[in-house]
């Protein structure tokens, strides 16, 4: 197994892969390769507003690869 982190503002939920799975902030466990992730909207107040591509290889539970998310003020 591979972990991930999605770091935002707020407590959110995640689309990984196209499904809804996770939270933000919290370590979570994937498969090893390639992951498309992004932010539950609406609200859209986060950028960047497109998915975020990643691959996951050689991560611990405790140096998970980091994914970060810069809130919006609108």
């Amino acid at each position: 197994m591979e972990y991930v982190i999605v770091l935002f503002k707020d407590d959110r939920g995640l689309v990984i892969d196209g499904d809804t799975q996770g939270r933000t902030n919290q370590v979570l466990e994937l498969e090893r390769g390639t992951h498309t992730i992004t932010i539950k909207a609406p609200p859209s107040d986060f950028r960047p507003e497109e998915k975020v591509t990643i691959i996951l290889k050689g991560t611990t539970a405790i140096s998970p690869k980091e994914v970060r998310y810069e809130k919006v003020e609108p």
